[in-house]
């Protein structure tokens, strides 16, 4: 569930914003501010992490920490953000496996972030890395994507139902890039 400031936004998938990359490293300085050594690395990740991909309007920011603790959202929670409570904000699976993790709002009235927290070596951490990395490698993943992701918007004005139609879409975009990875052996960084 959104929180009330949220209530109303519908989904809106515009083109890719060149002052998106300007946007993560000020939310990044942000995040490092809050949790400190905390965190290992701070990632772009998610659509506006891919030069040339269509895209919600909202900043994804992914914290590798070695250790999910309460402490963490003590931190953020002392800086504005907001710790999501929802389910599916707290687990997730990847890879077949369940992944724990954190998910944060941004401080009320500031533009639409999602900050995630998981483990360094987590297989969903590197699942958002994995996603970012081959649409930024593939223009043929990446224009077909964004172009799935407007037609789905246009359609689709709520929120969760957008996200419920896209998971399984994002699997089998996923099995492209699992092949992408062997091929180009890439790795977690």
């Amino acid at each position: 569930m959104p929180f009330p400031d949220e209530v109303g936004r519908g989904v809106t998938v515009v083109d890719y914003q060149p002052d998106w990359p300007a946007e993560f490293t000020h939310l990044a300085d942000r995040l490092r501010a809050a949790v400190g050594d905390r965190a290992v690395v701070i990632d772009h990740v998610g659509s506006t992490s891919v030069p040339g991909l269509a895209a919600k309007d909202c900043i994804d920011a992914q914290i590798r920490v070695d250790a999910l603790s309460p402490d963490l959202v003590e931190l953020l929670e002392n800086a504005g953000f907001r710790c999501r409570p929802e389910p599916w904000n707290r687990v997730e699976i990847s890879s077949g496996q369940r992944c724990d993790k954190l998910v944060f709002a941004p401080p009320i009235g500031e533009r639409a972030t999602n900050v995630h927290i998981r483990l360094t070596t987590g297989p969903n951490t590197r699942y958002a890395l994995l996603f970012r990395d081959y649409l930024r490698a593939d223009a043929k993943a990446r224009a077909s994507w964004g172009a799935f992701k407007q037609r789905l918007s246009q359609s689709v004005h709520a929120l969760a139902d957008y996200g419920q139609i896209k998971a399984p879409a994002t699997e089998i975009l996923m099995l492209s890039a699992e092949h992408w990875a062997a091929d180009t052996n890439w790795t977690l960084s």
